[in-house]
């Protein structure tokens, strides 16, 4: 055997470092944006880790909270009018649905409405799926800012905590566990969009989204 074929025998296949460097590139991308935030974005962690887990380990990805997302949209579609009744959407957290108050409640109370029960049945069945039993719902209250004072709601606060609660009793009512369950007022004090003009001119349409129960859903 000549020196050059000898030399050649010798010679190691390093083609498996190129797999490994873009490992490693990704995993340093992963813990470089796990640095920059302070407080972890979930749907931001669920998509790199979903990422990761499609090209490092070539398995399919795994987003539980966009799922959910996805399944509730889909659960408040097959009930008729519910279009203006409930949005879905996420945040840093996990699965926001927003509740439309004038579609849910009577004006000036905290009593849901009857046609509103199709559509609290449909959500809580998909919150029920047990793939989704280590999740919380804070169940959070909300108005304009339009002052309410009743006997028997004094304040902002005293409506959309009333609100709140009610919405957690009715998916008490339809199997939802109490412990899964976190209920909060923010009265006109988290607007979705402005309720009024710098000047003060009353926005309605502004109004009439912050009008809301709002329920967050993020792992426990």
């Amino acid at each position: 055997m000549s020196l050059f074929e000898k030399k050649q025998s010798q010679e190691v296949d390093s083609s498996w470092m190129e797999t490994y460097g873009d490992m490693v590139t990704l995993l340093l991308c992963f813990f470089i944006l796990l640095a920059s935030i302070s407080k972890v974005d979930s749907v931001i962690y669920e998509k790199v880790q979903s990422g990761m887990t499609s090209e490092i380990g070539k398995q399919p990805p795994q987003r539980p909270i966009e799922n959910m997302r996805q399944e509730l949209t889909q659960a408040a579609a097959t009930v008729q009018g519910s279009d203006d009744a409930v949005d879905v959407g996420t945040d840093d957290r996990g699965v926001v649905m927003n509740l439309d108050a004038g579609a849910m409640f009577t004006p000036g109370s905290a009593d849901i409405k009857p046609t509103m029960v199709p559509l609290l049945k449909e959500l809580a069945g998909t919150l029920n799926q047990p793939r989704f039993d280590n999740y919380r719902l804070e169940i959070q209250g909300h108005t304009d800012s339009t002052p309410v004072k009743t006997a028997q709601f004094p304040s902002n606060f005293d409506l959309a905590s009333a609100r709140a609660l009610a919405t957690m009793r009715a998916f008490v009512s339809l199997g939802v566990a109490e412990s899964k369950m976190i209920v909060a007022a923010y009265g006109q004090f988290a607007p979705r969009v402005p309720n009024t003009l710098e000047d003060g001119t009353p926005l309605p349409a502004n109004q009439a989204l912050n009008r809301r129960v709002a329920i967050h859903i993020y792992p426990r």
